[in-house]
């Protein structure tokens, strides 16, 4: 079953591979969902969604085992302080669940900035929009589809 964001890719012509995995519902971590593909932790990406002091609502695109490095990606982002933002709102700022955040297909495009690590893997996974699909997609071809910024953002 394809997603909005395979669809999206589709139609951009974007090469990618959906993959799928079993979800727990109690256990929504990026990590587990590493662990189901087999894939290392550090080539599967989670998106969160933050809020700065200035710009207001962006993605971070990090690895399924880092930590966001909240000082780092607000002087990346041009704000003076960001923060996550509280699950409650997340569904209705971007249009998707806690564990099928995308950047790619949502309400409004809000700014993507991708952790650096991603440019050390030929693919990646980052979620296509629904619990339990990944979309395996070239970071390089990823970070041009959702216009994002690179940089170091982690711990």
């Amino acid at each position: 079953m394809k997603t909005n964001a395979a669809r999206i890719l589709e139609q951009q012509k974007v090469p990618y591979e959906l993959v799928t995995y079993e979800v727990d519902p109690d256990d929504l971590a990026a990590e587990r969902a590493a662990e189901k593909l087999g894939l290392p932790h550090e080539q599967v990406f989670k998106t969160l969604v933050v809020r700065g002091d200035r710009s207001g609502v962006c993605f971070a695109v990090i690895p399924a085992n880092a930590r966001l490095d909240l000082r780092a990606l607000a002087k990346m982002s041009d704000n003076k302080k960001v923060e996550t933002v509280p699950l409650k709102e997340v569904q209705d700022l971007t249009g998707y669940i806690r564990g099928g955040v995308t950047a790619l297909g949502c309400k409004k495009p809000y700014p993507v900035f991708i952790d650096i690590s991603a440019t050390q893997f030929d693919t990646i996974a980052v979620s296509a929009g629904k619990r339990g699909h990944m979309l395996m997609v070239s970071p390089t071809v990823y970070q041009i589809t959702v216009q994002g910024t690179i940089g170091a953002i982690t711990h």
